[in-house]
């Protein structure tokens, strides 16, 4: 876990996504009977995850994942492009976490394109960047359905108007925004 990632106030996921290290129930559940089996690298567990049940990896990463799809169900990609870019940031090249962040970076400014542009070559170029950072990144990451968002775009390269009404899917739903989503882009466009 990386301390600059990390962020107590981030709610648990409904169910359990890549990143989400889920703390066992009971000791029985562990492998050798301690609660610290599935510790971060340091070998300590937050204090906050024997409340939660867990603890986020990167939790900041999965602050940014929940802003930056709930704006782009609302069709607030530029908001979007900019939560994903911003955590971006704070990995290196070559890690999962880049290459997805990275990708819905590339997700965000396609549909960007599209719906206020118009520009569907330009839409497919970045789709079509935005499979490759995708490639290898697990299906259900930081609660984001990648295989969808992958298959999505498979079809809009095709086809354009198949990102027309889409919905990314995060935890099983697909929220829309709320005015603290809004909130935090700009803070992000503005600083605090």
């Amino acid at each position: 876990m990386d301390e600059h990632t990390r962020d107590p106030g981030v709610a648990p996921p409904l169910g359990n996504p890549t990143g989400w290290n889920r703390l066992p129930s009971s000791p029985e559940e562990s492998t050798d009977g301690h609660r610290e089996d599935l510790s971060d690298p340091s070998g300590e567990v937050p204090a906050d995850a024997i409340l939660l049940g867990g603890y986020w990896e990167h939790a900041t990463l999965r602050r940014a994942t929940e802003h930056g799809v709930r704006l782009f169900n609302a069709g607030a990609f530029h908001e979007s492009h900019d939560c994903f870019e911003d955590e971006w940031y704070n990995y290196g090249s070559g890690t999962t976490e880049s290459a997805f962040l990275h990708g819905m970076v590339q997700v965000a400014a396609g549909a960007y394109k599209r719906a206020d542009f118009e520009n569907d070559e330009g839409m497919r170029s970045l789709f079509e960047t935005a499979l490759q950072y995708l490639h290898g990144v697990p299906a259900d990451f930081y609660g984001v359905d990648v295989e969808d968002v992958r298959d999505r775009l498979r079809r809009a390269l095709d086809s354009p108007d198949a990102i027309d009404d889409w919905r990314i899917t995060l935890d099983g739903a697909r929220p829309t925004a709320y005015p603290a989503d809004h909130a935090y882009a700009e803070r992000l466009e503005h600083g605090p």
